[in-house]
């Protein structure tokens, strides 16, 4: 059973604006009229009344984002999803050259992955895909276990079996994360990637897996669940049959960073630093790239 040693983050003050402002941007999308969202704002207001501080700012945001769904009754960023899996799915033959021609494929294929994950529209309002592609490869990544990962990787001891769950994150993203998945097939990996079972902010899922044709060339599977991050009281029992029987995870973002970080697996952590409470808790600046094991990781 996956276990926790500890609850690795906790949620902070200036969480609180944060939530409040995520809110506002995800009402921004939905089709209502302004009295009706402020009915919906304050019901969001009274979720974060109750807030859970003991936990991460993910498991905050899950319950608000689930508020908003009830009373809304809509998917306030489906329109958006699409249009940046198909940005990125103009990009990917251009990527996809750029990483297969790489004298180390896995490197490049990872550093593009963390470049992707600049993609979320609970954070940020527009991104610019192209410039942070050009800007994550010219950037020093402040947590590298790459030497670490790779040699995961191409783990060949007897009994460690060839199997890696690979939690996906966002829209757009995950075309970033197809090119690293084709170069693990290529190492000989069984892969297994992981979408959302119900929609949240910009989290993939089925469709998307299917939309950029993730699911032609993986197992793709969902976790039940509409949580931010990984959280595993929220999670099916097929999914986290997985989760406890893989060996090697690969996270993708923030939220499962939130999650999953203070667990007994081997994960190793790819994502941008997005806001002061997760930085400050990684003792780096928002912006930060990662490339990071876990290191709660039980021997």
């Amino acid at each position: 059973m996956i276990a926790a040693k500890a609850t690795a983050m906790k949620t902070q003050i200036e969480c609180f604006p944060c939530f409040a402002r995520q809110a506002v941007l995800t009402l921004g999308n939905v089709h209502m009229g302004e009295d009706d969202k402020l009915d919906v704002m304050r019901a969001v207001l009274h979720e974060m009344e109750g807030a859970d501080v003991s936990q991460p700012p993910a498991y905050a945001t899950t319950f608000i984002y689930r508020v908003i769904r009830q009373l809304t009754g809509e998917d306030p960023y489906k329109e958006l999803k699409e249009r940046y899996n198909t940005m990125a799915l103009d990009l990917y033959p251009k990527l996809r050259q750029q990483v297969f021609e790489h004298h180390d494929p896995l490197w490049m294929a990872t550093r593009l992955a963390i470049a992707g994950n600049i993609i979320d529209f609970g954070i940020f309002t527009s991104v610019d895909i192209e410039g942070t592609i050009q800007r994550a490869l010219q950037h020093i990544i402040e947590v590298d276990d790459y030497e670490a990962f790779k040699q995961a990787i191409t783990n060949d001891h007897p009994g460690d079996g060839a199997g890696l769950l690979y939690l996906l994150d966002n829209a757009g993203e995950i075309v970033f994360d197809k090119l690293l998945i084709e170069v693990l097939l290529g190492m000989g990996k069984d892969v297994t990637a992981v979408v959302k079972g119900i929609p949240i902010i910009n989290d993939v899922t089925i469709k998307d897996a299917q939309d950029v044709g993730l699911d032609s060339i993986c197992r793709v599977i969902d976790n039940g669940s509409d949580g931010v991050g990984t959280i595993a009281a929220l999670c099916s029992s097929h999914f986290l049959d997985h989760l406890n029987k893989q060996r090697l995870i690969i996270s993708k973002g923030q939220g499962n960073y939130e999650t999953l970080s203070g667990c007994n697996k081997d994960i190793f952590f790819l994502f941008q630093a997005k806001c002061d409470v997760v930085a400050r808790h990684l003792g780096l600046q928002v912006g930060a790239m990662l490339l990071k094991r876990n290191n709660s990781l039980i021997k």
